[in-house]
């Protein structure tokens, strides 16, 4: 009768015969890890430069906006000025909306452009690098 202890030890061998019979290099994981991060890395400036510009031009517009509805804090002498004022402040929105939506537009172009070259270099990196172990395993097994 076979006991638990040795169906373990059984499947303790059979995964430890079947990980020495593959062919690994410790420097293949090691550069894999590296080139994995190297690539995480440069996605990640992409993101942070679009969040910082952003940012930058939300503040910029917050700023316009405020200096715009400033004249809105004086004393009008016809109430009839204050419909005009609040009509004047939104046309200059509607002015200016289009100007800050294209700077917001062109950031995220920025970055889906920087986003597609290096998808476009990692590509061939990996097409490089799967073409190298091809041509060792072809020499190995030659």
């Amino acid at each position: 009768m076979a006991k638990a202890n040795d169906f373990t030890q059984d499947f303790t061998k059979a995964f430890e015969n079947m990980f020495s019979a593959l062919p690994t290099d410790m420097k293949t994981f090691t550069d894999a890890f590296q080139n994995g991060a190297e690539f995480s890395g440069k996605m990640a400036k992409i993101a942070l430069d679009a969040a910082e510009k952003n940012a930058e031009l939300t503040q910029a517009w917050t700023k316009d906006t405020l200096g715009k509805l400033e004249a809105a804090t004086e004393v009008q002498k016809d109430p009839s000025d204050y419909s005009k004022l609040v009509s004047d402040i939104a046309s200059s929105q509607a002015q200016s909306a289009p100007e800050h939506i294209a700077a917001f537009a062109e950031v995220a172009k920025k970055a889906q452009m920087d986003t597609v070259e290096l998808m476009l270099s990692a590509g061939k990196d990996v097409s490089k690098e799967a073409a190298n172990v091809v041509k060792k395993a072809t020499k190995k097994a030659a």
